[in-house]
């Protein structure tokens, strides 16, 4: 509301704010769990001891983005994003419209 005592924002926005905000904490715990999930799935190779032995790369780590564990490293990523623009999206909410 204004001084006037006017409302500045339509109605159905004020109240399709807390329906977002459900949504976008949804996705972020969905996200997590997907993360947390991916990560565990991963393959626990030591895959930088290349770089400090000074090892030739092999076929295999250079094609490594279509296997199983590229795969799960891409979604991992995916998701990460994900929750970020979420959490970013969550508070910017809470900045725009508090619920008075």
């Amino acid at each position: 509301m204004n001084d006037s005592g006017t409302q500045l924002v339509a109605p159905w926005i004020s109240n399709s704010f807390p329906i977002i905000r459900i949504v976008l904490f949804c996705l972020v715990v969905a996200c997590a769990i997907i993360i947390i999930i991916t990560t565990l799935l991963q393959n626990n190779e030591a895959n930088n001891a290349d770089v400090i032995t000074g090892q030739q790369e092999s076929y295999y780590s250079k094609n490594k983005g279509g296997s199983r564990d590229g795969k799960l490293k891409l979604i991992t990523i995916i998701c990460s994003i994900v929750a970020v623009v979420c959490v970013i999206l969550y508070f910017v909410s809470l900045l725009i419209y508090s619920g008075n």
